[in-house]
């Protein structure tokens, strides 16, 4: 599976809500591949779906996979909420 998460410049938050993603997953036993990346590098890109922040992920709906959008990046709790159903509906599929 693999995600990708967006931030304006493409390092620092994006990298910081990858790794949280990541390790969110292991804790529940999965493995998550991603890459953090800028909003202009995010467009056109293949993954499964794509995080970013709420203001960014604006920017973002006009792609075919889901786009998830955390309000708050330093809450690891609404960003459990919101991306473990996708990551367990998505490692069900195969």
């Amino acid at each position: 599976m693999k995600i990708v998460t967006v931030c304006g410049m493409g390092f620092g938050t994006s990298l910081m809500l990858l790794m949280d993603i990541q390790s969110i997953a292991k804790g529940h036993g999965y493995e998550v591949n991603g890459e953090a990346v800028d909003l202009g590098s995010a467009k056109g890109m293949s993954c499964d779906f794509m995080v970013a922040s709420s203001e960014i992920s604006t920017e973002l709906q006009d792609e075919p996979m889901e786009v998830i959008s955390i309000n708050n990046l330093l809450d690891k709790d609404e960003i459990e909420s919101k991306v473990m159903p996708i990551i367990k509906r998505l490692a069900e599929k195969g």
